[in-house]
């Protein structure tokens, strides 16, 4: 790839793998129905309580009646107050470049079907597309005070700006393509940046969050360590300290959005300098808190 932003890079042909995450879920919704899994779709649930021996969820369209639950709500505003200690919501945003000409794919030395990512703190990932499009994303992971989750956030005029000012420092070779989608949307986040684990209800209800961005990876593997504390089991999974332990709660606000605006300024500041880390990014690795955890 011939770009002036990078001094060089690693291949991994057998570590990582691209997935396309819509069909991954469209695969998922038609694997369940195969086997007789009922889906209820466009039915936002208001809230869980305990009752006896069962768990009661509440939406606009009725009741449902659960011996058990498996929650994973990742960003969206949790069913549990606890987790809301635990996770907070940022906004992610991508560019989608009009097909690129044969020439332009020449120039830029792209001929594979690689997905990329840098190794910045505030990194950038990007993918081709089937027609010829460079998906390119990520860098800003914007918190909204409060926790802010819901629609009104899912566009930001200023995070599209800055993405295709980093993409045309990368190819400038295309200086002058068009973008012809933009989008936003929410992941979880927590202290750690890795997924936790806990259950409620008298362990009638379990859950995980937390990916960070890192969910259609690691998802199974969180799903299969719920059902087991689901089912009350020690395994091998359920003993791994990642899932017996719970990462440090973020402060209420205002300190939360403080802290979180501060970090963010400090990883942009250590991106400038050379990965250059200050007092406050050296005190957060020895907390075990961010991407070093």
């Amino acid at each position: 790839m011939d770009s002036p932003s990078y001094q060089g890079g690693t291949f991994d042909s057998r570590g990582v793998a691209l997935v396309d995450p819509a069909r991954l879920a469209w695969g998922l919704r038609a694997a369940c129905i195969e086997v007789g899994v009922r889906l209820f779709e466009r039915t936002p649930i208001r809230g869980i309580t305990s009752h006896d021996d069962h768990v009661i969820a509440v939406s606009r369209r009725g009741v449902v009646r659960a011996g058990r639950v498996a929650l994973a709500t990742n960003a969206y505003p949790p069913l549990l107050k606890r987790l809301s200690h635990y996770v907070v919501p940022v906004y992610d945003y991508v560019l989608v470049t009009e097909p690129l000409t044969d020439q332009q794919w020449a120039t830029i030395g792209w001929d594979g079907r690689e997905g990329v990512s840098d190794s910045g703190n505030q990194f950038h990932y990007y993918r081709t597309t089937d027609d010829g499009r460079i998906l390119w994303g990520g860098y800003d992971a914007v918190y909204h005070p409060g926790n802010g989750f819901g629609p009104q956030f899912e566009h930001s005029r200023e995070s599209y700006e800055t993405l295709a000012e980093h993409f045309f420092q990368t190819f400038p070779h295309v200086e002058g393509l068009r973008f012809s989608h933009a989008w936003g949307g929410a992941i979880d986040t927590c202290s750690r940046f890795s997924a936790f684990w806990g259950t409620a209800h008298e362990g009638k209800t379990a859950y995980v969050a937390g990916y960070t961005g890192l969910g259609v990876g690691a998802s199974r593997f969180g799903a299969l360590t719920m059902l087991d504390l689901l089912d009350g089991k020690a395994t091998e999974r359920t003993e791994l300290e990642m899932v017996r332990t719970k990462p440090i709660p973020f402060p209420p606000e205002p300190l939360r959005t403080w802290g979180i605006n501060w970090t963010t300024a400090a990883l942009q500041k250590a991106d400038e300098n050379g990965g250059r880390r200050n007092l406050w990014l050296q005190a957060l690795d020895r907390l075990g808190l961010g991407f070093d955890s």
